[in-house]
């Protein structure tokens, strides 16, 4: 699993996450091989980062087919948009990168199997498996390191001046904590357009 974090504040939002990868019990560091969890897309709303959880699979499959998009359709500045966005993706994923959409026999719809996390100009989201889409405040988390990284920046949001500073330290009680996350921590940041 992993710890991403995504938070908002001053009119600067931030995604970071760890590098750890685990297979079962087997760990693949940093040291080993170059294990970025978030990649950039440019979109309407501007540069958007993406962070997510989940298997090693889904890391190749989201990045490639979000990139073969057309730009235009690359819409990420609001709820509706994200939704709307991996709607059409939805297909995409079932047909060409053959995802199983099944989690339970009670699923109410057919499930992406991911849970991300987005920041851009427009704001901080997080998308879950069923597409249900959420935009956070101020911070959020995700991964099998979540709630030690919101704990941390529960206690670092009123005192912190940044963005970036929350972030850190949520990812860092993710790696301190957790024993599927670990640095070094990868962390972007950028300016909101206007702080609602």
């Amino acid at each position: 699993m992993t710890t991403v974090v995504v938070v908002r504040k001053n009119g600067q939002v931030a995604l970071a996450a760890d590098t750890l990868v685990t297979f079962g019990d087997t760990r693949l560091k940093h040291r080993f091989e170059d294990n970025s969890k978030i990649f950039a897309l440019d979109t309407p709303a501007g540069t958007t980062y993406v962070g997510m959880a989940g298997t090693v699979a889904h890391f190749p499959v989201l990045r490639k087919s979000l990139a073969a998009m057309a730009p235009e359709q690359r819409l990420f500045g609001s709820k509706d948009e994200i939704f709307d966005t991996f709607s059409r993706l939805h297909p995409v994923l079932k047909d060409t990168f053959f995802l199983q959409t099944k989690e339970d026999d009670n699923d109410p719809y057919e499930s992406s199997q991911f849970s991300v996390l987005l920041a851009n100009p427009a704001g901080i989201f997080g998308l879950y498996s069923y597409r249900e889409v959420f935009e956070f405040k101020e911070f959020w988390g995700i991964g099998s390191g979540r709630s030690f990284a919101l704990g941390a920046m529960h206690a670092a949001y009123g005192r912190a001046k940044t963005a970036r500073e929350i972030a850190q330290a949520g990812v860092d009680a993710g790696c301190e904590f957790d024993r599927n996350s670990e640095g070094p921590v990868n962390l972007f940041t950028l300016k909101l357009k206007a702080d609602k």
